[in-house]
C-alpha cells in the first residue's frame, strides 16, 4: 500500500513557475513508476509527465521544455517543475504511482492516486 501525498500549488502568474512535490509512504518507492496527471473543470485527467524506476522522463507535447520531472528515491518524492507556466496549466494536479510495466501515459495503469493539488495560472 502507498500514500501520495501532493503539495506546492498555488496561484502563479503566466510566465511564473511552480514547484510540485509528492511524498510516498513505505519503503518500496523505488519500485514505483511515477506520474503527474492534471485534471482541468469539466474535463478529463490528462498525462502530463512520467518517470520510469531508472529515471526516463517522459512528457505529454504540451509541457515539453517547461515542465520537467524528477524523482529522489531516498526523500521518497517525486517533483513536477513547472516553469513558464500558462493559463491553460490551469487544473488540479495529480500525482500517481505504479508498478505495472505499461504505458505511463495511460491513467488506468496506476494503482494509487494523491488527492490532488490546484494550480491555477491568471494571465
Amino acid at each position: 500500500q502507498v500514500q501520495l501525498v501532493e503539495s506546492g500549488g498555488g496561484l502563479a502568474q503566466a510566465g511564473g513557475s511552480l514547484r510540485l512535490s509528492c511524498a510516498a509512504s513505505g519503503r518500496t518507492f523505488s519500485y514505483y513508476r511515477m506520474g503527474w496527471f492534471r485534471q482541468a473543470p469539466g474535463k478529463e485527467r490528462d498525462f502530463v509527465a512520467g518517470i520510469s524506476r531508472s529515471g526516463d522522463t517522459y512528457y505529454t507535447d504540451s509541457v515539453k521544455g517547461r515542465f520537467t520531472i524528477a524523482r529522489d528515491n531516498a526523500k521518497n518524492t517525486v517533483y513536477l517543475q513547472m516553469n513558464s507556466l500558462k493559463p491553460e496549466d490551469t487544473a488540479v494536479y495529480y500525482c500517481a504511482a505504479t508498478r505495472a510495466n505499461s504505458d505511463l501515459r495511460v491513467a488506468y495503469v496506476y494503482d494509487y492516486w494523491g488527492q490532488g493539488t490546484q494550480v491555477t495560472v491568471s494571465s
